[in-house]
């Protein structure tokens, strides 16, 4: 016992250390590139913190635990909205400008929905997985187009110190080899200590599993919430619902068709929904999610495990 919590406490401080030298690379980064910060989120952020749930879940399925897979994927969804997005809100309120109260949420809301459709026949399968790595094409294609940031007025793209650069470039590779060993310390004796508990594989992959594999999420955006980057932040979150859907499970679909528990259609996909709807009104009618906002994801997050866990 004195190992694992040993263990735990290390996984956690490379979470911590991990996810502020990320946000610190990233966000210098779009400021010395003009690049709107929620681009940096949605993409490059996004991507690193989605790498626990795209090793974690590939791997579950090619071992026939699809359960895990799955249920790593929808919980990893719900708990970045409703917990990381919940705390990073009673940290400090969190601003939504309105082209990601427009285009990006939606999109996501979008996504989410196709995902649960391509899911009706309770499988994953290569045609789903192309499907879903086609829709990631797309949104990276836009995040290409609408990176420049018109409100940040780089005079001269030469006077980019090179040091700088090379600084910010080593910042985010740390930051995403910490968060990666992280979480990959923290997941693995959280499912030790749940299997010994007596937990389903779906049950362990919507709570436990998914939420060690959005540690890194939960610590970045928290960070960068507590920094005053609310662009990061809320990049982060509607990016890696996009990456686990389409790079997660298209990945998984592709080399590893897998069927899905007919149980989960009941509660788990329209949660995903529900919360996905309620984080895009309270951004198209607060523009932000304040205190009072994010106490109510972070009830939401405890009824989402209460019931996961009754059925």
């Amino acid at each position: 016992m004195f190992t694992q919590s040993l263990i735990l406490l290390i996984g956690c401080a490379l979470l911590y250390f991990g996810s502020s030298i990320l946000v610190e690379g990233a966000a210098s980064t779009a400021v010395m590139f003009a690049v709107r910060p929620v681009i940096i989120g949605l993409t490059i952020v996004s991507l690193a913190t989605s790498a626990p749930e795209l090793l974690v879940s590939l791997v579950a399925a090619v071992k026939g635990s699809g359960g895990i897979s799955i249920g790593n994927i929808l919980g990893s969804n719900v708990i970045n909205i409703a917990l990381v997005l919940g705390i990073s809100a009673v940290i400090r309120p969190i601003s939504i400008k309105r082209q990601v109260v427009m285009i990006e949420i939606p999109y996501m809301i979008f996504i989410s929905v196709v995902f649960w459709v391509l899911c009706m026949d309770s499988q994953i399968n290569r045609i789903d997985g192309i499907i879903l790595i086609f829709f990631l094409l797309v949104f990276l294609v836009y995040g290409f187009i609408t990176a420049k940031d018109k409100s940040n007025g780089q005079p001269n793209p030469t006077n980019r110190p090179f040091n700088q650069i090379l600084k910010n470039g080593l910042y985010i590779i740390l930051g995403i080899v910490m968060l990666s060993f992280g979480a990959n310390f923290v997941v693995r004796e959280a499912i030790v200590i749940a299997s010994q508990m007596g937990l389903s594989q779906t049950f362990i992959g919507i709570s436990v599993v998914a939420l060690g594999t959005s540690l890194p999420e939960l610590a970045t955006s928290a960070v960068a919430a507590a920094r005053g980057e609310s662009d990061i932040s809320v990049g982060n979150v509607v990016g890696s619902n996009l990456f686990n859907i389409c790079l997660v499970m298209g990945v998984v679909g592709i080399f590893n068709p897998m069927s899905i528990d007919k149980s989960l259609h009941w509660f788990q996909f329209p949660f995903m929904i529900f919360i996905c709807f309620v984080l895009g009104i309270m951004a198209a009618l607060k523009k932000g999610v304040n205190k009072s906002g994010g106490s109510l994801f972070i009830l939401l997050f405890f009824i989402y495990i209460g019931v996961s866990y009754i059925n």
